[in-house]
């Protein structure tokens, strides 16, 4: 109940706008996922992302704000999973407020036992536990809530390897090294995962 409900609500996603993709009926041709194949161009398997029907990398990454290990596979209830970086001043903060106003209506809703978000930070240098917890602030994000979990690999290999070798989420800090207020360039990807780590929609941004 708590699992349809999640998938279906979570179509308010597309209040997005730049990020592509639409939520179809219920049901389709693959046995793993809840909702309809969506009308597009392209296999799932001709894109670097994960996509409809398709089971997310077996990660494990740290919840620093939970003080945890948490493995993406094992989440037991739908979710949103998206990659940014707290200082972006450009699409990441439009993510995470996305993924914060499906938060708000999961809570308003009742269902807020039935998903889960996971927005993987791709600038573990900077993104601290502490910076984590002023940037929930920041952006109206109730962390404590028990189902927004920021998650942080452990060095920027690691982010690499993570987010842009296993999730395909191409991210090239900016020059020079020593930069102390340094950005990054990005490509922008909300996943919609049902409990059985299979990927239901695939929002990106061009």
């Amino acid at each position: 109940m708590y699992r349809r409900t999640a998938l279906r609500s979570a179509g308010v996603l597309g209040a997005v706008g730049s990020l592509a993709g639409c939520l179809g009926g219920l049901g389709g041709s693959n046995p793993n996922v809840t909702l309809a194949e969506p009308d597009r161009r392209f296999e799932s398997d001709d894109v670097p992302y994960p996509a409809w029907g398709e089971r997310i990398p077996d990660v494990t990454l740290r919840a620093p704000l939970d003080d945890r290990e948490l493995r993406l596979r094992d989440a037991e209830e739908p979710g949103l999973l998206t990659f940014f970086y707290s200082h972006c001043n450009t699409v990441c903060p439009v993510l995470i407020s996305t993924m914060r106003n499906v938060q708000t209506h999961a809570g308003n809703n009742g269902y807020e036992d039935g998903i889960a978000f996971f927005p993987v930070t791709f600038d573990p240098a900077r993104d601290t536990a502490t910076r984590l917890r002023t940037y929930a602030d920041e952006m109206h994000v109730d962390a404590a809530a028990g189902n927004w979990h920021f998650l942080r690999p452990g060095s920027k290999d690691r982010a690499k390897a993570v987010v842009e070798e296993q999730f395909g989420v191409a991210f090239r800090r900016t020059e020079p090294e020593e930069m102390d207020m340094y950005m990054f360039s990005h490509g922008a990807l909300t996943l919609l995962v049902n409990a059985e780590g299979n990927v239901e929609r695939a929002y990106r941004s061009k």
